[in-house]
């Protein structure tokens, strides 16, 4: 292995431990992006001293080169990246005045941070704008071509190739040659074999898939050296076009990219049956339906009669199509309850005034106890209007009236911050205790 080989592969191995130590540092914080891996070619053109002295065509001394770079992202935008490079330079004069040419093998690696721009304006978009900037470094080794065979190329003030120089004393005897472009040569180059490198560019990424991303960019590399020519006339940099393809090492699947819910079975939760009733939650128009009480395609108790009651709780089975029931399904009688109604309601706000007064446990109970016996001189009938729904906590017992005790509960929760009663709805509570 030759010494640019072990020089390379050195800094190759540094830039990785450094890229890999910082990605699972910034791993810890950052779950959604796992590493990606990019191959791809590159059209490589050499800027340097030799080839600005020409009038041909730019891109006859572009060359290629190949890469893998393995980047992971920490965070919505940035990310770093580690990239190897292997490829080749050249340049070539063509004037009266300069006939240099040379070819040099390179191999490059450099760090580099990027910045995605894929998730700022639109989640998943199919194109994408990215930019970087890094250090790296690279090894050279170059290479002119000097001769055709086992001839020397002698470049003539004509233009013209010969085998002999243009001012030896035989030059007549000279024949015409052609250059072979074989690189055979090798330059000292100061004994320069390599330098730091600073790229930096940006392009478009492509996005197909949930994995897979075509890139496709450019980069200006400044190198710092002036000997990858051999001239040292001129600072020498190269221009690099990127076509890549990326892959990234992410799972995907129908459930959440979440990795708090890797583990959940998202089709079983969406068949949960919370009320054992037979209906799955997500078809369940009755929820929390009790042990054993049967129930319709809706999830829904029975009500055979129609009346609004379920048939668990229903005292008279087979009530008739229209009538006013109560809450145990028994008919109202309509003229009964609306006078001891009227006689309970016009008592209503005195009561209330007199709690006002002097407010008791006692004073509560007695207002129920009177209540109870207008319910008995009404055939039992519940005379109660439904609870509002700020009130309907206070119901403890769910049955459909706001008792003493229940008012006395919902105080002391109150007062003991387990409630989130306020006096205003407290005072409206007891308002609704007397008119219910």
């Amino acid at each position: 292995m030759n010494l640019n080989m072990k020089k390379f592969l050195t800094v190759l191995f540094f830039l990785l431990n450094v890229s890999l130590s910082f990605c699972q540092e910034q791993e810890q914080t950052d779950d959604k992006h796992k590493p990606s891996i990019m191959v791809g070619v590159s059209g490589l053109k050499f800027y340097g001293y030799v080839g600005s002295n020409s009038d041909l065509n730019p891109l006859l001394d572009a060359r290629l080169g190949y890469f893998l770079s393995i980047e992971q992202r920490f965070g919505k935008v940035f990310g770093v990246e580690i990239t190897g490079l292997y490829g080749k330079l050249a340049g070539t004069d063509n004037s009266t005045t300069s006939h240099l040419n040379f070819q040099s093998q390179i191999m490059q690696g450099h760090l580099m941070i990027t910045a995605n721009f894929d998730r700022v304006f639109k989640e998943d978009p199919l194109v994408s704008p990215f930019l970087n900037v890094g250090i790296g470094y690279m090894a050279f080794t170059s290479y002119s071509d000097l001769l055709t065979g086992s001839d020397t190329l002698h470049y003539w003030s004509d233009g013209s190739i010969k085998d002999l120089d243009e001012h030896a004393s035989n030059a007549g005897a000279a024949s015409t040659l052609k250059r072979d472009y074989n690189y055979e040569t090798k330059l000292k180059t100061n004994n320069v074999t390599g330098c730091l490198v600073v790229p930096m560019g940006g392009g478009l990424n492509f996005h197909f898939g949930k994995k897979w991303t075509a890139s496709v960019g450019a980069n200006y590399n400044m190198l710092m050296t002036e000997w990858v020519d051999n001239t040292g006339k001129k600072s020498n940099s190269y221009l690099s076009a990127n076509v890549g393809i990326q892959y990234e090492f992410k799972k995907t699947g129908s459930g959440s990219s979440d990795a708090r819910y890797q583990n959940v079975d998202f089709s079983s939760v969406d068949h949960l049956d919370a009320d054992k009733d037979g209906i799955p939650d997500d078809k369940d128009d009755c929820h929390g339906t009790l042990a054993g009480v049967k129930v319709d395609k809706r999830g829904c108790p029975l009500d055979a009669d129609g009346d609004g009651v379920p048939d668990y709780l229903d005292k008279e089975a087979n009530t008739k199509k229209g009538n006013k029931v109560d809450g145990y399904g028994v008919t109202i009688n309509e003229e009964d309850l609306a006078r001891h109604q009227m006689e309970w309601d016009s008592l209503a706000p005195e009561r209330s005034k007199e709690f006002n007064v002097a407010p008791s446990l006692e004073y509560l109970k007695k207002i129920e106890e009177e209540a109870k016996k207008v319910r008995t001189q009404n055939g039992g009938t519940a005379i109660t209007s439904k609870i509002p729904a700020e009130l309907q906590p206070a119901d403890v017992n769910k049955d459909g009236y706001i008792s003493a005790d229940e008012i006395t509960k919902t105080i002391d929760a109150f007062f003991d911050g387990s409630s989130d009663f306020t006096v205003e709805r407290l005072n409206r509570l007891i308002d609704y205790f007397f008119e219910q």
